[in-house]
């Protein structure tokens, strides 16, 4: 997926209210950006760190600039949350998701189980369905990457929904996005949200798959890139 504009790099001074952020551009101006991610950031970020924005002309937007990357020794952190489902969407859509390749549609954003939407819902006639849910993933501790990074009710919840489809006959995925390039392996959260944890273990003895795929970030696309192994 290719950025329709050129990113902008900046100084972050500090983020606020959740949803907004400082940036001092590098051309001195200080503009205020929307942090579209709702989450505690842990490892995402220091002040005064180098990040990258997007802009958008669109007149009905409050905020112009949106955060889209934070720039670590490693290389980017990608901090906007509706990047991945499109990410993960293209690259099923041209074959670079092995595990999920060779269904015949792919819809998005699809209504299903209690009140619920999945990201991605595949469906071939002879295959049948599989529910993709994918979760944007950028906590790391040492050498392992973890979600949550908070406390995450409506997580338990997509995973119930989850069971209740593969008790109903269908293939449904957890794929946990990494957005970022280092650490070795993914796990739970435990530390954080232990309920999650014990809800992700007993969902994966009830038949549901876990992928956990890396990103594969620039200023100008972000695309899939390897596996990483899945420690319960």
């Amino acid at each position: 997926m290719r950025f329709s504009t050129a990113l902008h790099k900046g100084r972050l001074l500090k983020r606020y209210k959740r949803f907004l952020a400082d940036v001092e551009l590098e051309n001195g101006d200080v503009v205020t950006a929307h942090c579209p991610n709702t989450g505690s950031m842990e490892s995402c970020y220091t002040e005064h760190g180098a990040v990258w924005l997007s802009r958008s002309d669109d007149p009905k937007r409050k905020l112009k600039w949106t955060w889209e990357f934070s720039e670590a020794e490693s290389g980017l952190i990608g901090v906007n949350t509706s990047k991945p489902n499109a990410v993960v969407a293209e690259a099923i859509a041209n074959g670079s998701i092995a595990a999920l390749s060779c269904y015949k549609t792919l819809r998005q954003e699809v209504k299903y189980g209690t009140n619920s939407r999945i990201d991605i819902l595949l469906e071939d006639p002879k295959r049948g369905a599989c529910y993709v849910e994918v979760k944007n993933t950028t906590l790391r501790r040492k050498d392992s990457i973890l979600f949550p990074d908070a406390v995450t009710e409506r997580g338990r919840k997509h995973l119930a929904e989850l069971v209740n489809e593969v008790k109903s006959g269908h293939r449904a995925v957890m794929l946990y996005f990494i957005n970022r390039p280092d650490g070795s392996y993914f796990e739970p959260a435990d530390s954080i949200d232990p309920k999650y944890g014990a809800a992700l273990r007993e969902a994966v003895k009830q038949g549901i798959e876990i992928i956990a795929l890396r990103a594969k970030s620039s200023v100008s696309e972000i695309s899939v890139g390897e596996t990483i192994p899945v420690r319960l």
